[in-house]
């Protein structure tokens, strides 16, 4: 077993008040060193959140556990509530409508190349979260976040 597997056991591991308290640890850090290099007019939580979403989308379906983890800051985006009946529909159109999934890593690549290195690792790390919230850091999701570590 690698090194990057057993990290992703220790993920899919963690109890419910662990689990939160790293995300919003990292969640703080990494949406500040957002907003420095925000451009084109995307709030650091813009960024963040879609980060969260591509999480989310890595491998392929929404799950109501990872609807719970990002509907705050979709929210706060929106301005409104937002239920999980529309988080899917709105996933099932970004998922249609995404012609290459290289291309949002490709922009998350270059994104994070901009950032310190232990914000890139936060950012890692929250990736690595999200996708462990159902308990399961899936083969999808393992390929997916290791085109980040670069």
């Amino acid at each position: 077993m690698s090194d990057f597997d057993k990290l992703c056991k220790e993920f899919e591991s963690l109890d419910p008040v662990t689990f939160t308290d790293i995300l919003r640890e990292k969640s703080v850090k990494i949406i500040a060193a957002l907003s420095a290099i925000s451009k084109d007019g995307f709030t650091g939580v813009q960024i963040y959140t879609s980060f969260i979403v591509a999480a989310i989308m890595a491998d392929g379906k929404l799950d109501k556990s990872e609807f719970n983890l990002i509907r705050p800051a979709l929210e706060a985006m929106v301005g409104s509530e937002v239920t999980y009946e529309e988080a899917k529909e709105a996933f099932k159109a970004i998922k249609k409508n995404a012609k290459d999934d290289r291309f949002i890593v490709d922009l998350m690549v270059d994104m994070l190349g901009q950032l310190s290195q232990e914000l890139k690792d936060d950012i890692i790390i929250v990736t690595m979260l999200v996708c462990a919230v159902d308990g399961k850091i899936s083969m999808k999701e393992k390929k997916w976040i290791k085109q980040l570590i670069v």
